[in-house]
C-alpha cells in the first residue's frame, strides 16, 4: 500500500543518500537524527526508521555515500530514482533543499522556510505526483524486457500528441506503444479520442502498455489491439471555459 506521504518520503530519502549531511545542514541539522526527528514532528514520518528506510531504499543508487543500503534488492525500486532524476537530478544541494522546502510548505502549512525556486523548477514540481510520467520513465527504462519490444528502438512521439507516446522500430515491423501507470496491482484506464481512433486505425500495432504496481515494484502488463480486447465506454466530456488574451492593435 502507498505511504501515506510517499512523495515527500522518496524526496527526502534521494536527498539524504544523494547529498548525505550537506542535506540536512541545509534544514539547521548536524546530525542525521536530529533530522529524522524533525520529520517525524512535522508528521511526514510516524517513526525516525521510517526516514532512515527511505534513505536505505535510495543508499544502492548512490555508492559514493559510503553507504549500502537496500543493495539486496537490486534495482527493485529504481523507478523512484528515475524520476526524481528527470525532474531535479541536476539540481546542487541547495537547490534540492530548497524543493523540499516548497513540498513542506505548500502541503504540511510548516512556516519559517525561506524558499528560493525558480519557475522552471516549479512547473517541474507539478509534474512529481503525476503517474503517467513515473510510468513513461519506467517504460523508457526498460521497454525492452518486453518480449514484443525486444532490441527494439524506441522513438519518443509524446511531444506530438497524436495519441500514442512511442513508437518502437522492432527489425522491420513498427508498433505504437501507449503508456498507462496504474499505482496499484490492478485498476483501469482510460484512452483519449485520439488515442481511441489511433488504436483502431492500427489495431494489434497499437499496444497499450500498462505499468502496475507504481507503488512498490512496478510490473508490465501489455495489452495489443485494445479496441477489440477490451471494453470501452464512451464518455463526453464538457471541456470547461477558458481564457485567452488578445492583442488589440498591431505592434508593428
Amino acid at each position: 500500500m502507498k505511504h501515506e506521504n510517499y512523495e515527500i518520503l522518496n524526496l527526502i530519502g534521494y536527498g539524504l543518500s544523494k547529498f548525505n549531511d550537506e542535506f540536512i545542514e541545509q534544514f539547521g541539522y548536524k546530525t542525521k537524527t536530529l533530522f529524522y526527528e524533525y520529520c517525524v514532528s512535522t508528521g511526514i514520518a510516524e517513526t525516525v526508521g521510517t526516514v532512515k528506510n527511505r534513505m536505505d531504499l535510495f543508499d544502492h543508487f548512490f555508492p559514493n555515500n559510503g553507504r549500502k543500503g537496500w543493495w539486496q534488492k537490486g534495482n527493485a525500486y529504481i523507478h523512484r530514482k528515475y524520476l526524481i532524476d528527470s525532474l531535479f537530478g541536476n539540481e546542487n544541494v541547495k537547490g534540492y533543499s530548497d524543493i523540499i522546502k516548497l513540498y513542506l510548505k505548500e502541503n504540511y502549512k510548516i512556516k519559517g522556510l525561506f524558499v528560493d525556486v525558480k519557475p522552471i523548477v516549479k512547473s517541474r514540481f507539478k509534474k512529481l505526483q503525476e503517474t503517467g510520467l513515473e510510468a513513461e520513465l519506467y517504460f523508457m527504462n526498460n521497454f525492452n524486457e518486453i518480449e514484443t519490444f525486444k532490441n527494439g528502438i524506441l522513438e519518443d512521439a509524446r511531444l506530438f500528441g497524436d495519441g500514442y507516446d512511442f513508437q518502437i522500430n522492432v527489425n522491420e515491423t513498427f508498433f505504437l506503444a501507449e503508456v498507462k501507470g496504474i499505482r496499484e496491482k490492478k485498476g483501469r484506464f482510460r484512452l483519449t479520442e485520439k488515442e481511441f481512433k489511433m488504436a483502431s486505425e492500427y489495431k494489434k500495432d497499437y499496444i497499450v502498455s500498462l505499468v502496475l504496481n507504481l507503488n512498490d515494484l512496478p510490473t508490465f502488463l501489455i495489452i495489443d489491439n485494445p479496441i477489440q480486447n477490451l471494453k470501452f465506454e464512451e464518455i463526453i466530456i464538457k471541456s470547461k471555459e477558458t481564457k485567452e488574451y488578445h492583442l488589440i492593435s498591431d505592434i508593428c
